[in-house]
């Protein structure tokens, strides 16, 4: 069942290439996906349901994602993996069980904004608890750093290993060991496999970032993958930052646009138009700075492969200025035409600019 090393019919390819073309399911690569609650699906015989890759231009093959839909009333089927994932649930109702192979199980219901991540090779099976509409998901994974490093999809779905410092199995071990954690507060930084809420949830103070911007930071216990929450308001935009590749920006709220460049060629920005489900991966040490002429806060989920609780990406501060080492453009610093253009897309949409430190 795929090993990968004898495909020498397709030796231009990756295997992570090969193994996508075997799935046979759709696979997407471009710079944004302007919705994801309308992206064409394929049936993806691996777990029984709709599915599609999306490989974002930014994510530099570090990462990807998989949209994933349920039928009304419907379940996939269980599956286990030796890559990490990270699951949002952009539509509907439903639950997931987890288990060890030969353990005890945990199912964990979650709704439309859930966030959580399946520990690492845990058999795990998602189930639709609506009978009037379908569930849609994505999945931030690192399949495709695994896929190419083992080149064999026996070792990868079928292996029997199990993590127990990860997780030991079972509802009594959600909360003990430091492993599969429930809601777990620590500052602006939050510790937990399960979000329940992300429309709902309230992030941080996050002064550094400016434009009032507000984040929360998700660590998914044990896991190298992490997240965050932000929110700025209307009128407003946030300092100009730059980090690894493989952030897939998810947009919750608000309708506005993010200029992205590469180091020395700020006169050459690329402009990226997002609304509410568009998605889109700043790529490697680009700088990018997202911006709020709508009439309504903006919030976003950012997918990340890397995170800050294992020291395993050389990652600078993205909220200390960059003339200190940092990674993050001061407003005195940047471009003036940036806030010039602010100005002028507020005004064409409606939005009062509120950015003091310009005077507007």
């Amino acid at each position: 069942m795929g090993n990968l090393n004898e495909a020498s019919a397709f030796s231009q390819k990756s295997p992570y290439e090969i193994y996508q073309e075997w799935e046979g399911i759709p696979a997407y690569k471009d710079f944004i996906v302007p919705d994801l609650l309308k992206l064409e699906l394929g049936h993806w015989d691996r777990t029984g349901g709709k599915a599609a890759f999306v490989n974002m231009e930014g994510a530099g093959g570090t990462c990807d994602t998989i949209v994933e839909e349920i039928a009304p009333g419907g379940q996939l089927k269980p599956v286990r993996h030796m890559y990490e994932k990270a699951v949002f649930i952009l539509q509907g109702q439903g639950a997931t069980t987890i288990w060890n192979e030969g353990g005890r199980k945990h199912t964990l219901e979650w709704q439309r904004g859930s966030l959580f991540s399946t520990p690492l090779n845990t058999w795990h099976q998602n189930f639709n608890a609506q009978g009037s509409e379908p569930v849609r998901m994505i999945s931030l994974t690192d399949a495709p750093v695994i896929v190419n490093r083992y080149r064999n999809l026996d070792y990868i779905f079928n292996s029997s290993f199990v993590f127990t410092d990860r997780y030991s199995g079972g509802a009594d071990e959600w909360g003990k060991g430091g492993r599969y954690l429930p809601e777990v507060k620590r500052g602006r930084v939050w510790e937990s496999n399960f979000i329940a809420d992300l429309w709902g949830f309230q992030p941080k103070d996050y002064k550094e970032r400016g434009g009032d911007n507000r984040t929360t930071l998700f660590e998914f216990v044990d896991n190298t993958m992490s997240a965050h929450l932000s929110e700025f308001p209307a009128g407003k935009y946030k300092k100009a930052h730059r980090h690894g590749a493989g952030a897939h920006i998810v947009m919750l709220t608000g309708s506005g646009y993010s200029f992205l460049w590469e180091q020395g060629q700020d006169r050459n920005k690329k402009r990226v138009e997002w609304g509410r489900m568009s998605m889109f991966v700043p790529p490697m040490q680009w700088w990018h700075q997202h911006f709020n002429p709508g009439a309504a806060p903006a919030r976003y989920l950012a997918l990340k492969p890397w995170g800050f609780k294992f020291n395993v990406e050389d990652l600078r501060d993205t909220g200390e200025d960059v003339k200190k080492g940092g990674a993050q453009i001061e407003y005195e610093d940047q471009d003036a035409e940036i806030h010039k253009i602010f100005v002028r897309e507020c005004e064409t949409r409606g939005a009062q600019p509120r950015m003091a430190m310009f005077g507007t």
